[in-house]
């Protein structure tokens, strides 16, 4: 393949059909090699950390990773059939600009994400060169940059690399954990806790809805011919094998090792499989891995700076000199929070996790209502482009009920800085993501559903009249 084929040309605009290739099953490599990484680890540690014991644990991490992986793996079946990134689909349900809403929460979470997976993949780089944490980071951070340059093809090649050899690095390090400690008594002290099994569904949940406002940009490349169900089950396995098989290690590390897996989450981990080569080995998975989720999340983040902008200005691609420079953006932001909250890193990312699933919920019920119940996979896409088309500018009803969504959580909400009123009746479970996906998802049904003109008869590619091609 020649370089020039290699860096992606396509941004915000439609991928034509002659562009398209590849198979639902780049989206189960992808997910799986996006999941088997370190922070996926220390979330699935949390639900010990914060109280919960080991049985329990990880079965609400396996109910909010299939819960969750659910409903970003109905954004994913979006691709193929719409050739479009998924905030940009979002325009039919907010406006053509009133999408830039969720768009800056959105960016927020990519550059949140972007430090967190920097701040423990600079450690793992450092130990790997021999340097010091702030030399990783920073040299991890360009590497990302550059990959997430060259975009679709070089992210699906990171994820099929980064699912064999990080699944390599897990079977190593569990047979070594197995080792170790004694798997019949950590199990023998079961005692189901409903604060700590929903902290635990919350954690797993949040982790795959974050995935929402993004997953679809890396299905779009499929043939419209795909089948929806396949890419679904392909994105839904990916990921939820990946993160419940990190995230059930992490509870066991946590449950296991005391605080010397809180004081140094990489140096702990790669510490289980041993010393030279091996360990070598493991800090290069981490790195690995790592590099698999932040290229997502920096491609992720700069469709969206774009989405949002474009809205405004009305263009439809970008060069690559403008690519680089929003991706450019990216990095400096997360890099700047990563080296700011290195040392803070474990305490703050559960807040994190958990404000960010606030937002995420409410947006994630209005689009799949929309495509899959009021739109019924029918869409003008050049409308979505033009803010005076049958969409509009700004789409108030959605709005308002993305409003009520996000403000209807507060008061089940539970973080170290807010705690709502309605969290101590519940034995303080934070049960705040349900009712964002219910609410909203109950609402915009009753509101969009009695208006329902502006929906094509079939999906319109082109400004051209008659059928969809």
């Amino acid at each position: 393949m020649a370089a020039e084929d290699l860096v992606e040309r396509r941004s915000i605009d439609v991928v034509p059909d002659d562009e398209r290739h590849g198979t639902a099953f780049s989206q189960f490599t992808l997910w799986l090699g996006a999941n088997l990484q370190i922070t996926a680890v220390v979330t699935g540690a949390l639900a010990v950390v914060f109280g919960g014991d080991v049985v329990w644990s990880v079965v609400g991490l396996l109910l909010g990773n299939l819960l969750g992986g659910a409903v970003m793996a109905l954004h994913s079946a979006q691709g193929p059939k719409l050739g479009l990134p998924q905030m940009i689909q979002s325009r039919a349900q907010f406006g053509v600009r009133g999408a830039v809403v969720p768009l800056l929460l959105v960016i927020l979470m990519y550059v949140g994400f972007f430090a967190s997976g920097s701040v423990l993949a600079g450690q793992a780089t450092a130990r790997l060169t021999h340097t010091d944490d702030t030399t990783g980071i920073i040299a991890f951070a360009l590497i990302t940059a550059v990959a997430a340059a060259v975009g679709y093809r070089v992210i699906h090649v990171l994820g099929r690399v980064a699912s064999v050899v990080c699944a390599l690095a897990f079977v190593y390090l569990g047979i070594r954990l197995l080792d170790r400690v004694d798997l019949s008594e950590l199990l023998g002290h079961a005692h189901f806790d409903l604060p700590m099994f929903l902290l635990a569904v919350s954690l797993s949940a949040s982790w795959q809805l974050a995935f929402g406002p993004y997953v679809a940009d890396y299905s779009r490349y499929l043939p419209r011919t795909t089948s929806g169900r396949a890419t679904f089950w392909w994105t839904l396995s990916g990921s939820a094998v990946g993160s419940q098989w990190s995230m059930t290690f992490g509870v066991l590390v946590a449950a296991s090792s005391g605080k010397a897996f809180l004081a140094d989450q990489v140096g702990y981990v790669v510490g289980l499989g041993g010393t030279g080569l091996i360990a070598s080995f493991l800090y290069f998975s981490i790195a690995l891995g790592k590099l698999t989720i932040n290229v997502l999340n920096t491609y992720g983040g700069f469709m969206s700076m774009v989405t949002g902008i474009s809205g405004f200005r009305g263009q439809k691609t970008l060069s690559q000199r403008g690519r680089a420079a929003y991706i450019a953006l990216i990095m400096v932001a997360g890099t700047a929070v990563a080296l700011l909250g290195k040392d803070s890193f474990l305490t703050s990312f559960k807040d994190f996790l958990l404000f960010l699933l606030t937002f995420f919920t409410p947006w994630s019920a209005i689009n799949l209502v929309d495509y899959y119940l009021i739109s019924r996979e029918r869409y003008d896409v050049p409308a979505l482009f033009d803010p005076r088309g049958r969409y509009g500018a700004w789409r108030w009803d959605a709005l308002l009920v993305y409003g009520v969504g996000v403000l209807a959580q507060l008061p089940f909400l539970v973080t170290h800085f807010y705690t709502g009123p309605l969290a101590a009746p519940l034995g303080g479970a934070d049960i705040s993501w349900i009712v964002g996906l219910a609410v909203p998802a109950a609402l915009y049904w009753l509101l969009a559903r009695r208006d329902t003109s502006h929906i094509p008869e079939e999906t319109r590619y082109t400004l051209a009249s008659g059928p969809a091609h």
